[in-house]
């Protein structure tokens, strides 16, 4: 019986749905004792997992094939890029801002802007090969029918009429929207979007299916209660509330994630997402009044 279903985000590509579940259910399940003493069993929670589509084909020589600045295709990718290290920069002190000037050892923006994310909390470990492959893979989700279809499939496989809550993460959070408004006939569920791009204008927003209307995305038809959960200082979750833009039914609440502000774990573990689920596997609609400040309450940096 799946009552919780999962869904993660990029950079997965060589992992699996239980090695993923390894990760997130110890801190999904911490997340649920924090907050209201409830337990849910490993076996009714599921992982819907795509990064093996993004995997890459074999080829000769080690290791993945190699990425530079040069390989970053302009539109989409080059955007995403530069948008995380203008977000980087208003964040993280030791991220140089895109408008300082630029030493003349390297004069391509692109690869001013891997050198500048490099000194992110974030991309901090993340050669300049995964950075790109990162932005890649949002690109190749928005650009390419048949990933696009077949990631959502990969979600679609897992609810059940037991399901009861999904819970997705950073690009995962476009998946569950997308599918969830792909299939509106699905049980009445709940959804969490943790650390979620859905509201980032131009980039994200305006690619969603199906299209915003007058600046006002779709409400999935078979969702009773959307709470989406952001770290004030998450760089993918460039907006942070999401009320604005698919309506005020969406409860918005920031937390604190510590140093490792985009990590699903601590975004797990928090009480407001443990409160969220609980509230959703008591089959009941949450009480927004539960969960704290809404629409920028909740912890302050």
């Amino acid at each position: 019986m799946t009552r919780v279903v999962l869904v993660h985000g990029i950079a997965q590509e060589v992992k699996g749905p239980e090695t993923l579940l390894a990760d997130w259910y110890p801190a999904l399940s911490d997340g649920l004792a924090l907050a209201a003493d409830r337990h849910v069993e490993r076996g009714e929670v599921s992982m819907a997992f795509y990064g093996d589509l993004f995997r890459p084909v074999g080829h000769r020589g080690l290791g993945a094939p190699e990425l530079d600045a040069s390989d970053l295709q302009e539109g989409l990718e080059r955007e995403l890029l530069l948008q995380w290290w203008r977000s980087a920069s208003t964040l993280e002190a030791r991220v140089v801002d895109p408008a300082a000037p630029a030493r003349l050892r390297t004069p391509h923006l692109v690869q001013r802007a891997l050198n500048a994310l490099s000194h992110s909390t974030f991309f901090a470990g993340l050669s300049e090969r995964m950075m790109i492959s990162s932005a890649r893979q949002v690109r190749r989700y928005f650009t390419e029918p048949e990933t696009r279809a077949g990631i959502q499939d990969r979600l679609a496989q897992r609810i059940t009429d037991e399901t009861e809550v999904i819970v997705a993460h950073s690009l995962g959070t476009v998946v569950a929207y997308e599918a969830l408004c792909a299939h509106p006939g699905w049980p009445d569920l709940t959804l969490v979007t943790l650390g979620s791009p859905l509201g980032v204008r131009n980039l994200v927003f305006d690619r969603l299916m199906p299209r915003p209307s007058h600046g006002r995305g779709r409400w999935p038809a078979s969702v009773k209660c959307w709470i989406n959960i952001a770290d004030v200082a998450d760089v993918v979750a460039l907006a942070k509330e999401l009320a604005p833009t698919f309506g005020e039914r969406v409860r918005d609440l920031r937390i604190y994630n510590g140093a490792k502000a985009h990590d699903v774990r601590p975004y797990l573990t928090a009480r407001e997402t443990g409160h969220a689920i609980a509230q959703a596997l008591r089959s009941g609609v949450a009480n927004p009044n539960g969960y704290g400040q809404s629409n920028g309450g909740g912890y302050e940096m």
